[in-house]
């Protein structure tokens, strides 16, 4: 067996959302505060975290598929003397519960996402017996998180969580609870941290974050427009974003922001998921496309220089040709620089999930793969339009050969360029020179120039 001063290694894997990301790296911090060393190599881990995503039947497959391959590394590392923990978190530990004790034995620990700060002590308990907790604790589990460890230039934060919208196909106010949000004075002493750390972008997250309604310095409730000024005034945070939205909270306050705070990024992702009235209805969504065409033409009167992102399902229960077409019809007249797509995946527990007038599977597809070339279209339209532009990048990290880095404009393009690593932190104007098939490529330029 492994002893007591051995070193302890950790691998993280975290599947879905941004907000799973920021979880995953939380988990990572909370098992470094008990002398765990992060790994990347699964094989010589000892304790082995998937941190899970519910939105899709496939996302939760994975995890199974996975764990069935993890369960041999278990058996492996046993017979040459090492323990090996395994724990399932996240959405689909939240929805399953104990039955992934029942498919998968090899799971030592399943604990939700509003539970992982309790991490050091579910291992413990796992040592007398396979351990489950899926409860919404009562304290703050912001709390009792460690502090956090920069890993980077960019960064993102949680804000708020849980979503109150109940649309008739998600399962996230299910596994993550009702709508709860940091106060103002948390978010902005996190962000603080960040920055001394050397993060210069923050992106604020939530399942709903622009319903963020936090304790206030006031004593009052602050939205999320004054959460971002309160950001945006830290020394060193150069760049904010925020996902992901709701049209129904896109207030007049928060599209004021994106005109006056310029530290807040042009760039919004804000899902529709259908262009069809009949289907948002249907979806509990309380939009029209009409209203969602609205809002966009006003966030563009603040910011004509916005780009827009958003989220489509194709394939909704009871979805017509005609329904089809309008989500087409809303594509092609407002125009996305980049957008997520999926067919339709029913989840237990959901109103659309007890549906009986499911589409196809071949037509679901069909769709799906004409909405993607028309989104492919405008996407690698919006790159070539960069073509010979001077875009200020944000340098983040070393690039794919030697002598390059890469970084992201304020649209959240990405850009490669030759540059010293040194680089990495700058806010550098560069010159767009070609696309390519996800990223962009340029030239630095002379400040001289650039002024």
């Amino acid at each position: 067996m492994s002893g007591p001063d051995a070193l302890k290694k950790a691998f993280v894997k975290s599947y879905g959302c941004q907000m799973n990301a920021y979880d995953a790296a939380r988990m990572a911090d909370v098992l470094g505060g008990q002398g765990y060393a992060a790994t990347d190599k699964v094989e010589e881990a000892d304790v082995i975290v998937l941190n899970t995503c519910h939105i899709r039947e496939k996302a939760a497959e994975k995890v199974y598929s996975e764990l069935g391959r993890l369960r041999v590394l278990k058996t492996e590392r046993a017979a040459r003397g090492h323990d090996t923990r395994i724990v399932v978190a996240g959405c689909v530990a939240q929805a399953e519960g104990g039955e992934i004790l029942s498919r998968a034995p090899a799971v030592d620990v399943v604990v939700g996402p509003q539970s992982y700060h309790r991490l050091p002590d579910l291992l413990a308990r796992s040592h007398r017996g396979r351990v489950v907790d899926t409860e919404f604790p009562v304290e703050d589990k912001f709390d009792h998180l460690p502090a956090r460890r920069s890993r980077g230039v960019s960064a993102f934060l949680t804000v708020q969580e849980g979503c109150d919208k109940f649309c008739a196909f998600c399962v996230v106010p299910y596994t993550r609870g009702a709508e709860v949000s940091r106060s103002v004075a948390a978010v902005v002493a996190e962000a603080e941290k960040l920055a001394l750390a050397g993060v210069r972008e923050v992106t604020l997250i939530g399942q709903n974050v622009n319903a963020y309604h936090g304790d206030g310095a006031d004593g009052g409730t602050a939205g999320l427009p004054d959460l971002i000024r309160a950001v945006a005034a830290i020394p060193g945070i150069v760049r904010i974003r925020y996902t992901t939205s709701h049209p129904n909270d896109m207030g007049a306050d928060l599209i004021r922001a994106h005109a006056e705070v310029p530290a807040l990024m042009p760039y919004l992702h804000l899902p529709v998921q259908s262009g069809s009235d009949r289907v948002l209805a249907a979806m509990n969504r309380k939009h029209t496309g009409d209203q969602y065409r609205r809002l966009i033409a006003r966030v563009r009167a603040a910011r004509p220089d916005v780009a827009l992102s958003s989220d489509f399902i194709v394939g909704f229960p009871g979805e017509s040709d005609a329904d089809f077409s309008d989500t087409m019809r809303l594509v092609s007249e407002i125009g996305f620089e980049s957008a997520y797509s999926f067919k339709y995946s029913p989840r237990p527990g959901t109103p659309a999930a007890e549906r009986a007038d499911a589409v196809p599977e071949a037509v679901m597809a069909e769709r799906l793969a004409a909405l993607q070339g028309l989104l492919d279209a405008q996407r690698h339209a919006y790159q070539r339009a960069a073509v010979g532009r001077t875009l200020d990048v944000l340098v983040e990290k070393a690039g794919r050969r030697p002598g390059q880095v890469a970084g992201k404009t304020p649209h959240l393009l990405a850009v490669q360029f030759d540059a010293p690593a040194s680089r990495i932190g700058e806010v550098v104007p560069v010159r767009i020179v070609e696309t390519g098939s996800n990223s962009l490529f340029g030239a630095p330029v002379p400040e001289a120039a650039a002024a």
